[in-house]
């Protein structure tokens, strides 16, 4: 892990979120990555991927907790950001165990 404290904008953010919930189950799905490719372009999400694929889980979630720490959330912004990372762990039409774990630790770190 290089980088420990990313200065990442909301946005990219959100989409290493939605990365992190697309490996909740250690699978990423074709159809998982296209939905959170579709929500920013190419080069970005490519740098964060990379990013991403060198993280462990516990890792992600300390980057996740210090970059929402540095931005402020309006409560439709934190129910937006909800609703993606369930749109992401509904894409296989079913909901894991270690998937409403994450869900349950987000909401920890969101709210």
């Amino acid at each position: 892990m290089k980088n420990t404290n990313p200065q990442w904008s909301k946005k990219e953010l959100n989409i290493y979120i939605l990365l992190l919930c697309a490996k909740a189950d250690f699978h990423e799905t074709t159809k998982e990555l296209d939905l959170i490719k579709s929500k920013i372009d190419e080069k970005t999400f490519e740098r964060l991927y990379a990013e991403f694929s060198n993280d462990d889980e516990d890792s992600s979630i300390l980057k996740i907790e210090d970059a929402i720490a540095r931005h402020e959330y309006s409560y439709i912004e934190l129910i937006k950001i909800k609703q993606e990372v369930m749109d992401v762990f509904k894409t296989d039409k079913k909901f894991h165990l270690m998937e409403h774990r994450l869900s349950d630790l987000l909401d920890n770190i969101l709210y």
